[in-house]
């Protein structure tokens, strides 16, 4: 899965990234400092089973740090968009096709209105204009994408209007909703351009969920905008996010200068000058000020609350928790809510669902069927016929 990293430019988008990655990016107050998109690995976490199995587990891929499992997340840096960004302007609509491969996307906003909506300095900008103005970018983009290929669909069914939309990663069976939902037809298409704006409209939300991370919490008036942004977007998840401080963390966490895991509230300085104690103290008063930086918060509610998914544990051994090799807890997989049996077995490899016999919860040592709905946490074996 993908997270898209989104929003206007010199908002912080950069800094959130190098943040959330440990991953040097070009970061400058210039507009368009990111002109390909930056990829990298960031992590989501949970508590991992090992803790209360009291066994010491063995990661292949991401890690496990006191009883707290870091699974593995790409994260896309899109470049910054402006408004006309659909006619254009800006950098174009190159970069409204880089988010298309995303399966949710965290804006990150200039919450202190230091910037304006191109990214060049100004004074109390509004950034409730930023979060308007991409929802209607992406909509308008949709929307063309739409206008485009409509000789394909006038006249015909709801499945022709897929056909050119298969490319933003979303099912016949969600448009058909939406249409539905919205009273238009799906035989015989003839809509207006009024229709086609309003199912654009309606279809983004279910194409490019879009989460707020408020970002430069530190600075002056940018706590008041953040207060606002709430009262503003009630239906919106709006996270306050410190990302330069994340970023400085990181880096000191990782030189041995402050003990710090990412999403902690606070930290514990171990080895920093007095130059460095100063600034540490600094973002110490942010993060007891907004409840820690909010980067990995908002990536945690990214994948758990947005998208739905939860992590499930496969294992070839039950009673040691481990693979062929004996490595404890190996895999840890994100899977949707309500995934079942024969269905991890499939993300696992495509035969072992062809010869799924029934699986066991090696937690509770119970055999289940294919059909069994897995929880967050759970720890399964897959047993095939091919065994």
């Amino acid at each position: 899965m993908l997270i898209g990293i989104t929003g206007k430019p010199s908002s912080g988008k950069s800094t959130f990234f190098s943040a959330a990655t440990l991953i040097d990016v070009p970061i400058s107050p210039r507009p368009f400092t990111t002109i390909d998109p930056n990829k990298g690995v960031t992590y989501v976490q949970i508590d991992c089973p090992c803790k209360s199995l009291g066994v010491h587990c063995n990661p292949k891929n991401g890690k496990c740090e006191n009883g707290k499992r870091f699974v593995p997340i790409n994260l896309l840096d899109i470049a910054g968009l402006v408004p006309g960004a659909h006619k254009g302007k800006g950098l174009g609509n190159r970069f409204l096709d880089d988010i298309r491969s995303a399966d949710v996307l965290i804006q990150v906003v200039d919450a202190s209105g230091k910037t304006d909506s191109e990214g060049n300095p100004t004074d109390n900008f509004d950034p409730a204009e930023e979060i308007i103005f991409l929802e209607e970018e992406i909509s308008y983009w949709i929307e063309g994408i739409i206008l485009r290929g409509w000789n394909k669909v006038k006249g015909r069914d709801i499945k022709s209007l897929y056909d050119i939309l298969t490319g933003l990663n979303i099912s016949e069976s969600e448009i058909e909703r939406v249409a539905k939902n919205l009273s238009l037809p799906l035989e015989r298409i003839n809509w207006t351009e009024e229709q086609i704006s309003l199912f654009s409209r309606n279809i983004k939300k279910e194409v490019m969920p879009i989460i707020v991370a408020a970002n430069k919490i530190d600075l002056p008036g940018a706590r008041e905008n953040f207060t606002r942004l709430r009262e503003k977007f009630p239906d919106k998840l709006i996270i306050g996010t410190y990302a330069d401080g994340e970023l400085a963390l990181r880096k000191a966490a990782k030189n041995n200068i402050v003990k710090y895991t990412p999403g902690e509230r606070s930290f514990e300085i171990i080895n920093a000058n007095d130059q460095q104690k100063k600034a540490l103290e600094k973002i110490k008063k942010v993060l007891d000020e907004n409840g820690g930086t909010g980067v990995q918060e908002i990536i945690d509610k990214a994948v758990f609350e947005f998208l739905g998914l939860i992590v499930v544990f496969p294992v070839s051994d039950e009673h040691k928790y481990s693979d062929n090799f004996g490595n404890v807890l190996p895999d840890a997989i994100l899977v949707k809510k309500g995934t079942t049996a024969i269905q991890l077995a499939g993300k696992i490899h495509s035969d072992l669902a062809k010869t799924f016999l029934y699986a066991i919860d090696a937690k509770r040592k119970l055999r289940i069927g294919k059909d069994q709905i897995l929880n967050n946490g759970d720890i399964i074996k897959i047993v095939s016929a091919s065994k």
